[in-house]
């Protein structure tokens, strides 16, 4: 009911894909960087690694968690309101089987997505088209009010 709470939502979800595209991306250079740097080093391997990674005091390490926290329920509530649609019942399933996933099988996901990297990009795509279609059709109805402001 409110104009432009679609565009603007979609919007943000589409900053979110651009985080986690980042982030993935990230991930998976360093990932490639710590191997490389413990196979080819003749130093301890303990040491190869702790001299690529800076260490964040507990304020930083808290600050992230919350900001984490935050970002992925937001995340995850776009996401299922903007594929939910109009349609109330499918918000609310939606919603809770996000919750039971997050909550319940967090750690088992976790290693999947760390084992087979393509489903992250997956789900990185399906956020993305849903975020894209949220811009549509909010950028559709705001653009009369718009319009008609101009003219």
């Amino acid at each position: 009911a409110i104009v432009g709470l679609l565009l603007a939502g979609g919007i943000l979800l589409l900053w979110v894909c651009w985080k986690m595209y980042r982030e993935l991306r990230t991930s998976h250079a360093d990932e490639l960087e710590a191997t490389e740097a413990l196979s080819n080093s003749d130093l301890n391997n303990d040491q190869a690694v702790a001299g690529k990674t800076k260490r964040k005091t507990l304020g930083q390490a808290a600050l992230q968690i919350v900001v984490a926290d935050v970002s992925m329920s937001l995340d995850n509530v776009l996401a299922v309101a903007g594929a939910a649609r109009d349609h109330f019942p499918v918000l609310i399933i939606g919603l809770v089987l996000s919750i039971a996933l997050m909550g319940l099988a967090a750690t088992f996901i976790a290693k999947l997505l760390h084992r087979h990297r393509w489903i992250a990009y997956v789900g990185l795509l399906i956020i993305f088209y849903v975020a894209v279609d949220m811009i549509y059709r909010g950028a559709v109805e705001v653009w009369p009010h718009v319009n008609g402001a101009v003219g």
